[in-house]
């Protein structure tokens, strides 16, 4: 079933001159700039009683703007029930902290058993928001934080907000290499020119930009620190890859382990054994989209990055002239 949108709004004195698609994403701020701009295009927007279906045309001021248009709503999925770690909600967002193996959004090889199809078992209502309310996604073995909308109106505000960089996403992660400091990787990404299911560096993708700083160092490993300033397709594991750091266990972009000199067989068999990227989401940070208190959450690192973590430390301890 399809969504009817009514909206009415008076254009401002000061508006004048300003196009149509400008008037309206600022007169109807809840919605984004390009919903509305196809909103003109198909003809649900009337000036004054006339239906206007070019954006570039110019107000006046003092017109009456209607909008009677229909929202499309995705293909329906199955709720499932589906345990989702859920670590904050209230009526107009959730957060939870995602497993490992969980994908978020059904797709190609995963018709069922994502992170849609337990919000929809858990929330029924949420039916009506494309995509389930979901704003970002994680990789299918990244961990951590992800937050939800409950509504059409809070999903248009916090992708607006994730546009202009004001939710802060932070990651906890293992590299492969002993790095030496932090930094700032600016590298656009796009589709890689062959494997058309991975992502490379590419000069004419889009832009892409992660900062990251040395947490631990190990004899051949490196715990980050990352934050996302863009949210690009597999961005941290592409961009670690891209400076010849990638990350432990990324079945992807990684590579086989190197073993390391004088390594424990306890080690050696935890590194074989690690069979997904070492990277979880484990803080997220913002401005709440309709009370703007700022929230902020932290996610444990899961049990088996810390177990990798406690191997590499006793590494040290047994090779203290190699560090």
């Amino acid at each position: 079933m399809n969504q009817e949108i009514q909206l009415s709004a008076v254009v401002a004195v000061e508006q004048c001159d300003q196009r149509l698609d400008q008037t309206i994403a600022e007169l109807f701020g809840d919605y984004s700039r390009s919903r509305l701009k196809e909103w003109i295009l198909a003809g649900y927007v009337r000036v004054d009683g006339e239906v206007v279906t070019k954006a570039r045309v110019k107000v006046l001021g003092d017109e009456l703007i209607e909008i009677d248009a229909v929202l499309e709503l995705e293909e329906r999925h199955k709720g499932e029930d589906i345990d989702l770690n859920i670590v904050f909600e209230d009526e107009h967002i959730i957060v939870i902290n995602k497993r490992a193996g969980l994908v978020v959004h059904p797709g190609a090889g995963n018709a069922d058993g994502t992170v849609l199809n337990g919000l929809l078992h858990h929330y029924p209502e949420i039916d009506s928001v494309p995509r389930a309310g979901i704003v970002h996604r994680l990789d299918k073995d990244t961990t951590g934080l992800m937050v939800i909308a409950k509504s059409i109106l809070v999903q248009t505000k916090l992708v607006a907000m994730m546009q202009k960089r004001q939710i802060t996403r932070e990651y906890e992660a293992i590299a492969m290499g002993q790095m030496t400091a932090g930094g700032k990787i600016d590298a656009p990404i796009g589709r890689h020119p062959t494997k058309r299911t991975h992502m490379a560096v590419d000069v004419e993708g889009k832009e892409a930009i992660t900062r990251f700083r040395i947490a631990e160092k190990f004899r051949a490993h490196t715990r980050l620190r990352l934050r996302l300033e863009t949210g690009r397709t597999h961005q941290i594991r592409v961009h670690m890859a891209h400076v010849r750091h990638s990350l432990l266990g990324d079945p992807v972009y990684g590579g086989r382990p190197k073993p390391i000199k004088n390594s424990s067989a306890e080690l050696i068999e935890a590194m074989r054994g690690f069979k997904r990227q070492a990277l979880h989401a484990i803080k997220l940070q913002l401005e709440h989209p309709v009370t703007g208190e700022m929230m902020r959450w932290q996610a444990p690192v899961p049990d088996d990055m810390l177990e990798m973590a406690a191997l590499l430390r006793q590494d040290i301890i047994d090779n203290p002239e190699q560090l």
